[in-house]
């Protein structure tokens, strides 16, 4: 048995997302909020683009989930381009918690009410491991690129 902090009620949610489709990783608790890319690479040790950010947008008014590199800001044009829409726009924090369940800050790419539509940033192909938000803003999973495409179902795009 390890001295691990128990995990929040909404990782323990996504934690049975992962175990549900076969994905072995730990969700870990971080002593501080990991809310941004910069404060999660920094309370793990990675580099701040091997952060995998849930963004959530709507999308021609309907919620998707795109999973942003923590290197750069995703451009709403390119967004609705390479997702196939006319308007993108950042969902506001009410969506963000009714779509996902979770608050911004701690979203995962799992664990939530409903699946979302979800295009991952191609930027993240070039990392062994990237680290996503476990649920909530201070738990982080490790998983890989292909992982993370086969949880979600997501659609690789450029977002910049």
């Amino acid at each position: 048995m390890t001295d691990a902090p128990p995990l929040p009620e909404r990782s323990r949610r996504v934690q049975e997302h992962l175990l549900a489709a076969g994905v072995e990783t730990e969700i870990r608790v971080l002593p501080d909020s990991a809310r941004t890319a910069a404060e999660a690479a920094a309370a793990i040790g990675c580099d701040v683009a091997a952060i995998a950010n849930s963004l959530l947008f709507l999308a021609d008014g309907r919620p998707v989930l795109v999973m942003t590199s923590g290197g750069h800001r995703a451009d709403v044009t390119v967004l609705a381009r390479n997702i196939g829409t006319g308007e993108v726009a950042m969902a506001p924090p009410a969506v963000v918690r009714e779509a996902t369940g979770q608050a911004i800050g701690g979203v995962a790419p799992v664990g939530h009410p409903e699946p979302l539509p979800t295009f991952i940033d191609s930027a993240l192909q070039a990392y062994e491991v990237i680290w996503a938000a476990a649920g909530h803003p201070h738990t982080v999973m490790p998983l890989t690129f292909a992982q993370l495409s086969a949880l979600t179902a997501g659609t690789t795009i450029d977002v910049v």
